[in-house]
């Protein structure tokens, strides 16, 4: 992960996999039952300082689809 902080990582792989699909913030922040502003607040690069619970981070793969593992992967950048 090199020098990344953890949550930039996983704030990273969030926004990256929601691409994938092709979604807005939006319509990942309603699968997911959170806000958009709090979405908009971890996808943010100047928002990746602020904590987001694992529970978060479980709604999120669950709505993406996906193993929760891929959100905590080595980012590329």
């Amino acid at each position: 992960m090199g020098d990344y902080s953890l949550y930039y990582v996983v704030a990273r792989n969030i926004k990256k996999q929601r691409k994938l699909k092709g979604w807005t913030q939006v319509k990942l922040a309603l699968k997911s039952n959170i806000s958009v502003d709090y979405l908009k607040k971890i996808e943010a690069k100047s928002g990746c300082d602020k904590q987001f619970s694992l529970d978060t981070v479980e709604k999120i793969a669950r709505a993406l689809e996906i193993d929760v593992r891929v959100l905590f992967e080595p980012i590329e950048e």
